[in-house]
């Protein structure tokens, strides 16, 4: 009886109040779907949904039939909240408003700065 070959990889999921990363020995034929499952994190993160939930394998998407190395780590992605593109153009724009009130700011000094002092009482 010949022993299956297994292979170590880690899953990684992260919620803004909690992250987990556990390392599984899997066999050198499991998929990343096996693994998601192998792991228990849907159970234990019943909002994974992997219709909808992105996964990944060192950063780069990854279809959940890809088969993995030694080493691997699965990345399950949460949903993002808002665009990243609207969210630079937002911020864009306030610190545009922000320089311009700076730029206000540092005229109106510069114009205090080169006036001439107020006479003192009593002297003309």
């Amino acid at each position: 009886m010949v022993a299956e070959a297994q292979i170590l990889v880690e899953i990684v999921y992260a919620r803004p109040d909690e992250q987990v990363l556990e390392q599984l020995k899997v066999s050198a034929e499991a998929t990343v779907e096996s693994v998601i499952h192998q792991s228990g994190f849907l159970e234990r993160f019943p909002e994974i949904d992997l219709g909808s939930n992105k996964v990944g394998v060192f950063g780069k998407a990854t279809p959940l039939s890809a088969t993995l190395t030694e080493g691997d780590r699965i990345e399950i992605y949460r949903p993002l909240i808002a665009d990243p593109k609207e969210a630079r153009k937002k911020r864009a724009a306030q610190g545009k408003a922000m320089k311009k009130g700076a730029r206000e700011q540092s005229a109106n000094i510069d114009r205090a700065s080169t006036r001439e002092p107020a006479a003192k009482p009593g002297q003309s």
